[in-house]
């Protein structure tokens, strides 16, 4: 059984930044991304929201006079393989995981709150990249929408993955706009993963409930009182993309999946739709966020 540093999720001074088991994976988004970034001028309506957002990109000063780069097209590519992933994660739960419709209607209401909100950050993505995922198709560990603690097990190791791999994007986005928009998305991962913790205790008997300790990324049991446990937003020592395309080759990637011990017998496939967030005030607005 691999180890949490052989997976990528935990801190290693000597662990390189590169590895073979990940190469493929990660020249696959790249290939994407490059493609993304020459075709985005084309792509975009001048007359829509999100061009004109985008034209705003080539008004900041210095380093962020140019358009996007190879390497924040590339960030963009990994970001949307991992909102598809979140959103088919979050359908899935909605839609056949048992324990969902016994846990109170505030957590359902999360939940599909949640759904939404990865579809828009998916969509927002695409929008810049020109480029769909080029992964669409998912697998998961054996026991995953069937056994709660593994569902919220996984919620959470997901959205642990999905905070740290904004921050990379804060770090090295090259213009102003793409950084503050990760971290803006980055918060929005921050809320799902503490909403993912306050369903532990939530989850019915008969589901194995109520559940006390939630395992994330770190390969950890943590307690779910209180919820909310960080003081500070946990970057899995993830500096470059690449680290998050390596954790979550198994969820993409059946060779990978299968030397993790996933369930290669089922697959989930992303049904993109069209989001409708809660509230206006939470809206994506522009990229100056207003």
């Amino acid at each position: 059984m691999s180890t949490e540093k052989e997976k990528g999720w935990v801190c290693s001074d000597t662990e390189p930044k590169q590895i073979s088991s990940r190469r493929a994976f990660l020249q696959r988004s790249a290939i994407a991304g490059v493609a993304g970034a020459a075709g985005l001028s084309g792509l975009l309506s001048l007359g829509s929201p999100t061009a004109k957002a985008m034209s705003s990109l080539g008004q900041d000063q210095e380093d962020e006079r140019d358009g996007v780069t190879k390497r924040d097209t590339e960030i963009l590519i990994a970001a949307e393989i991992a909102e598809a992933l979140a959103v088919t994660t979050y359908t899935h739960i909605i839609e056949t995981a048992p324990f969902f419709g016994r846990i109170p209607s505030d957590d359902q209401g999360y939940l599909r709150g949640a759904r939404q909100e990865e579809m828009s950050h998916y969509l927002l993505e695409k929008s810049v990249t020109g480029q769909p995922s080029p992964y669409t198709v998912f697998f998961y560990p054996k026991g995953m929408f069937e056994d709660a603690q593994t569902t919220l097990n996984v919620l959470v190791t997901l959205e642990d993955a999905f905070i740290a791999a904004y921050l990379v994007g804060v770090r090295n986005f090259s213009k102003r706009d793409l950084r503050v928009t990760a971290a803006r998305i980055m918060g929005i991962e921050s809320d799902h993963r503490t909403l993912a913790r306050v369903v532990g205790p939530d989850v019915a008997a008969q589901d194995g409930g109520p559940i006390q300790k939630i395992t994330g990324a770190q390969g950890v049991a943590e307690n779910t009182a209180p919820p909310n446990n960080n003081g500070y937003e946990r970057t899995l020592c993830w500096t470059e993309i690449d680290q998050a395309v390596a954790a979550l080759t198994p969820f993409v990637d059946i060779t990978a999946a299968k030397a993790a011990g996933f369930d290669v017998g089922k697959s989930f496939a992303f049904d993109p739709f069209t989001p409708k967030l809660p509230n206006a005030l939470g809206d994506f607005i522009s990229f100056a966020g207003c």
